[in-house]
């Protein structure tokens, strides 16, 4: 008997001397996504995965952190990101690294790659710091169909753009896209997307849509949006919730309840935000749609046309008194190729430097100058502080940074590309106390991964993909301003994608473990 116990304890002492890992975390805060209550302890990493979590885990490691007095949490998810165009120039991806996100959705508001399969593949092959899913965009479906006509597709079109939806979500799409503020999909009617809607659905997929409308109809935009989910019978997700316009502060009191009351009647419907006050797009927007219809060609054609050139600046002047303003200064240009020095300067400022009166009819035109010249991205000032919080309070709601992959001092784009995440933990969590941080991370990480189907992400348990940010909760910050971008946020100690250590104690080390993220249709 003696004997045999011996045997045994030789068998439980080589057992427990075999547990080894790549990576060893010891002492952490460890808030695992849940939004459960934190707890100390440690997490094994082998080959990409987490393999155990627990107190004083007996491992041996190539690698061991010691993450005392810090938070130890799931990498964020970013399901509202517009990387695409920008992934050769920044492989590794900083300002997102550097803002916790491990993983981002790709393919909103309408645009995406149309090769969905020839996408993913080609993102495994550059490897990013992130990890990278996709949405299939409305917009470059309907492009590559109908170009950017204005009117309703025909039937051998639905045929052509059917075809595309469904393929992509075969090839690894995670969903259907819309940009309804954008051309083409402006001139969409509600039952060509819940047509589309239906094949993503088919596919387990999520109709994620920057809306009709995010100012003086909004709430008509959302009843749209809500009724593709009811009809087509398809997840929603409602692109940077907001409310646009001075005169539409304070409707976060009509349009959250909103949500709330689809969800009771059974629409699996939520909602993304950014935490900022300022949106950013093309300056376009600021156009009559039907004045941007086809090619960069026609559009100029028609802006030298001196009847429509009045129609237009009518137009903006009517919008621009609606937001009770006498000047276009809350229109900030970001980036204008032709001529950089536009960049950061908003449109009556523009309007000054090229000698013109202190008018807004000569602000238009200003305005009009940069559309015939091709256009320009800009940051546009014009949201509540109150609604931004009401808004962050609502439980089904993420966070993201409607941004790219920003390039150190290229433009004037944007806080919201650098420091989404740190400005949610420091500025929303630790010192206003909107919400909780175990509450925050759970918005970061295990709901919108449950959101867009990635089942291996978003939570610390042992099996999970090792994608996990170590940060010091009473020193992250989002350091990037409107008036100095382009700045990394700080107190991210590490971070670690599938398992790979990429930012080593607040300094990326160039790894870039990042791989494609697929739908559940591709094995369907």
């Amino acid at each position: 008997m003696k004997w045999i116990f011996f045997i045994g304890l030789i068998s439980i002492t080589v057992s427990v001397r075999s547990q080894t890992c790549d990576i060893l975390i010891r002492n952490g805060k460890i808030m695992d996504g849940t939004g459960n209550s934190w707890y100390y302890g440690d997490i094994a990493i082998r080959d990409g995965r987490i393999i155990k979590t627990g107190r004083r885990l007996n491992f041996s490691a190539n690698k061991t952190i010691d993450a005392t007095n810090l938070v130890v949490a799931p990498g964020f998810i970013d399901v509202h990101t517009h990387i695409e165009g920008d992934e050769e120039k920044q492989p590794t991806a900083d300002n997102f690294i550097y803002d916790g996100v491990t993983t981002v959705i790709a393919g909103n508001c309408g645009a995406s790659n149309i090769d969905i399969g020839k996408y993913l593949q080609w993102i495994d092959s550059l490897k990013l710091s992130i990890n990278v899913a996709t949405l299939i965009g409305h917009n470059d479906v309907r492009k590559t169909v109908m170009g950017r006509a204005n009117r309703d597709a025909t039937p051998e079109e639905m045929k052509q753009m059917d075809s595309i939806v469904d393929k992509a979500m075969r090839e690894g799409a995670v969903g259907l896209s819309t940009g309804l503020i954008y051309i083409p999909g402006t001139y969409t009617k509600t039952p060509e997307i819940v047509d589309l809607a239906k094949i993503a659905a088919k596919y387990n997929g999520v109709y994620s849509s920057h809306m009709r409308d995010e100012g003086d109809s909004v709430t008509q935009a959302i009843q749209e949006a809500l009724a593709v989910g009811r009809e087509a019978k398809i997840p929603v997700e409602i692109s940077h919730f907001k409310l646009s316009g001075q005169q539409n502060w304070g409707r976060s009191k009509i349009t959250v309840p909103m949500i709330e009351a689809a969800r009771k009647e059974g629409i699996d419907v939520t909602i993304d935000q950014y935490p900022y006050t300022a949106s950013s797009t093309s300056i376009s927007t600021l156009i009559p749609d039907e004045i941007l219809a086809d090619g960069q060609d026609s559009i100029k054609a028609r802006l030298e046309r001196p009847a429509i050139k009045k129609y237009v600046i009518n137009y903006m002047i009517k919008r621009l008194s609606k937001r009770k303003l006498k000047h276009f200064s809350y229109a900030v240009v970001a980036y204008y190729a032709p001529d950089t020095t536009y960049n950061g300067k908003s449109i009556e400022q523009i309007n000054l430097m090229k000698g013109r009166k202190h008018k807004i009819t000569e602000e238009a035109l200003t305005i009009i100058d940069i559309m015939m010249n091709g256009g320009a991205s800009a940051v546009f000032h014009g949201m509540s502080e109150d609604d931004v919080r009401r808004i962050m309070k609502y439980p089904y709601n993420m966070f993201a940074c409607d941004a790219s992959i920003r390039v150190m001092n290229e433009g004037m784009p944007h806080p919201r590309g650098y420091g989404t995440n740190a400005r949610i933990l420091g500025k929303y969590v630790r010192e206003e106390k909107v919400l909780s941080l175990e509450e925050a991370i759970r918005r970061m990480t295990s709901l919108p991964a449950q959101k867009f189907q990635l089942k291996d992400r978003g939570l610390l348990k042992e099996g999970m993909a090792a994608d996990i940010v170590i940060f010091n909760e009473n020193e992250v910050k989002d350091i990037s301003t409107y008036e100095h971008p382009h700045a990394y946020s700080k107190g991210f100690h590490f971070v670690i994608v599938n398992g790979v250590l990429t930012v080593d104690n607040e300094k990326h080390n160039g790894a870039r473990a990042g791989k494609a993220l697929y739908g559940s249709g591709r094995n369907l």
